[in-house]
This record gives C-alpha cells, structure tokens and sequence, in this order.
C-alpha cells in the first residue's frame, strides 16, 4: 500500500507544520529583542510561578477534554472565535503580567483545546474514546525543538514517542475507571511528562508579555501567536493520525521520514 498523491500532500503539510522552530522566533520579532533577553528580565521566582500556572492550566484542561469533548462536528466559526477569546485573555493577562498568570493560563489553555478539538473532529478524529480525548492534550507538548532534542530524529514522533507510555496508560486508566481518581498516578505523570513542554512555551510568553513597552495589547497580540502556534501543531498531528487509521503508522512514519 502507498500513499494517494492527495494524502501524500496533506503529509507533507503536516510535516511543514510539526517541524517548525516553534513561536518563539515570531515572538522576538514582535518585542523587538530575543527571547532570552526578556527571559532575563523576569523575577527571580517567575519559573516557580509558571511552573504552578502551567500544571493547574492542564489538569483544567485535561478535565475539559474527558468532561466536555465530543463527537459533534465543529462550527467554521470556532477558530476565528477561539482566537478573539484567547487575545481577550492575553489583554487581561499582559495588563497584569506575572500575577495574572494563575488566573489567565488556565482560561487561555482551555480556550485552545476547545479550538484544537474542533480541528481533531474535522481530521476524523473521534473524541468519545480517551485516546482522542487525550491526543487533543498531547498537542501541548509539540512546542518545536528543544536545545537537548536529538537532531537526527524527528521532533514530532520523538515527541510522541516519550509520551506514548503515558498515553496509553491514562487512555487505559480512564477506560477502566473513568475520571474518578484525579490523582491517579497515570494522570499524574502524562500531565507532568506534558507540563515539561508546555511550561517552555509558556515560559517564552510569560517573558515576552514582562517586556515593559508589551502591556496588554502586546498580551493579546502574543496570545494570538501562540493560539496560531498550537492550532498549527493540531492540524498536523491529526493529519498525522488521519493518515494512521488508514495507512498504517508504520507506512506514514517512512513515508514522512522521506518527505
């Protein structure tokens, strides 16, 4: 069996998404100085304080996802609004910088599973089993590469690979026991395996928005890069899991090696 010349080149779109460098360039370019920098500008506790924002963020967004997700079919609408909810939230959040945090992480990280949701149900995805329901939870861990990921490999399927064990596990737990334990050792360590990545985003737009000529409008704008960032890293997963169900994951894996 070989890809049709049509999902070939849906593969080799989602391919051009997944292996992107992530949003921090576009961020740089927006506040006019390197990540770093504003990295350096921030309190010397911030990393505790975006460390804390960033489990609560997923744990509410996991209870979205098993709670809430379903199999009706997405509004054309609901990107576009899921992006004006998120920049409305980026507003509140830069006006008020590291103390809002708490408060608009979490709001903001639901607000782009409802969106990355949307984008699964319309790649065929169904969300009445946990494993679709917790594939809309992986795509925070696809921030682009990190300074230790291996080179050689893909950094999509790397990723996928170290949270395959978690996966799988919490898809098994939920199964069994549905969401009676929220601190089942199996959802524990997803979300802890998932906050790893999204924490480094999330730490790149904590520093961004610290920036002092940012304030709320720059809040919004940075909320909408990464709402475009994570919308992005969705369409080409379940574009991925797409060409899975039909192909085979051994057959698309080589087939987008070679892309």
């Amino acid at each position: 069996m070989t890809l049709s010349p049509g999902d070939r080149d849906s593969l080799a779109r989602a391919k051009a998404l997944l292996e992107n460098p992530g949003a921090a360039a576009t961020v740089t370019n927006l506040i006019g100085m390197p990540i770093e920098r504003a990295l350096a500008l921030m309190p010397e506790r911030w990393a505790d304080a975006v460390n804390a924002a960033t489990r609560t963020a997923l744990e509410t967004a996991l209870k979205a996802a098993l709670l809430t997700l379903d199999d009706a079919p997405p509004s054309r609408s609901r990107e576009f609004l899921h992006k004006l909810a998120v920049a409305a939230t980026g507003a509140g959040g830069g006006a008020f910088g590291l103390a809002g945090l708490p408060v608009e992480l979490p709001l903001s990280t639901t607000i782009m599973l409802r969106s990355i949701a949307d984008i699964a149900r319309s790649e065929g995805e169904s969300l009445k089993t946990p494993a679709g329901k917790l594939a809309c939870l992986e795509v925070f861990a696809l921030g682009g590469r990190r300074p230790n990921d291996d080179a050689a490999e893909s950094a999509y399927f790397a990723v996928r690979g170290v949270l395959a064990k978690a996966v799988s596990e919490a898809a098994q737990f939920i199964t069994e026991k549905g969401l009676v334990e929220e601190g089942a050792p199996a959802l524990v360590r997803l979300v802890a395996q998932v906050a790893s990545r999204f924490g480094a985003v999330v730490s790149e737009k904590v520093a961004a928005e610290a920036v002092p000529v940012v304030g709320a409008a720059g809040g919004a704008a940075i909320n909408l890069l990464f709402i475009n960032h994570f919308q992005d890293m969705a369409r080409g997963h379940f574009i991925v899991r797409r060409l899975e169900r039909a192909y085979g994951a051994e057959l698309v894996r080589a087939e987008y090696d070679r892309l």
